[in-house]
């Protein structure tokens, strides 16, 4: 794909940024669009991004369960980029002008010490190079009209990254195990949904190799410093002007966001 289409999606995609409506979907603009495609994509709007003044203090990670990937027909994960214009305080409030048709999930966010870099990174490798662990909420979000998407799609669409919240007190990961963290999901204090983390590819850590692992392809290394959010621990839910939501993750704690009326 030469750079003329590259901008010609990046620009579509920003439409509906600025816009604050969905767009059709890049894969019915080109049937044709491979993965590989639309991860530069994803690269060009991260670099215009850039450019004009934002930082990238991380990555997400989307489609870790065997769910989602059966739903888009695919075998692995994917994953996008967190900007610092993406935090939102935890407690805070999102006006929900800066969203098009946000979705919730929770789940659990590791911030490195040290880099990790491919091509063999293991869980293991994960877990000693990880300085603490911090429950998180991800506002996810599409450019692409009523989220009618397939993986090329999302992908381009920097894995369909809104925003996200970071809360809690941040715990070392040899004081959890990972696998067995349940996680509780609340909406106008109401439970819409439970999850544990093995519902991540076995374990969250398992996803951060992937990562790492996958990035090695672009050299790309995950630096010292930067939050990784591993993926959903349960379904994504709706969102709506003045919903209240809070995730619960045991021995990590709480963190909570509103959406602004």
């Amino acid at each position: 794909m030469d750079l003329a289409k590259i901008t010609k999606f990046a620009d579509h995609l920003a439409e509906a940024e600025r816009s604050g409506r969905g767009v059709e979907p890049l894969t019915a603009l080109d049937p044709n669009l491979t993965t590989e495609e639309a991860y530069r994509v994803q690269l060009h709007t991260i670099e215009r991004k850039v450019k004009a003044g934002d930082v990238v203090v991380g990555k997400k990670i989307g489609l870790t369960s065997l769910a989602m990937q059966t739903l888009l027909g695919v075998d692995q994960p994917d994953y996008g980029h967190l900007l610092a214009g993406m935090a939102v305080e935890n407690g805070g409030e999102i006006p929900f002008q800066r969203v098009i048709q946000p979705k919730v999930e929770g789940e659990i966010a590791f911030v490195l010490k040290r880099d990790l870099q491919g091509p063999r990174v293991t869980a293991s490798d994960v877990l000693q190079a990880t300085d603490y662990l911090l429950p998180a909420l991800e506002i996810v979000d599409s450019r692409i009209a009523d989220w009618k998407i397939k993986l090329q799609d999302t992908v381009a669409d920097n894995a369909s990254s809104g925003l996200y919240v970071l809360g809690g007190r941040p715990v070392k990961p040899d004081q959890i195990d990972l696998a067995l963290a349940g996680m509780a999901l609340y909406k106008n204090g109401e439970l819409v949904n439970t999850g544990v983390g093995a519902a991540a590819l076995g374990n969250p850590a398992n996803c951060v190799a992937w990562l790492a692992n996958k990035l090695f392809e672009f050299g790309i290394t995950l630096k010292a410093g930067g939050v990784i959010l591993s993926g959903a621990l349960s379904a994504a839910v709706n969102a709506a002007p003045g919903d209240c939501f809070s995730a619960r993750i045991a021995h990590l704690g709480e963190v909570g966001v509103r959406f602004h009326v």
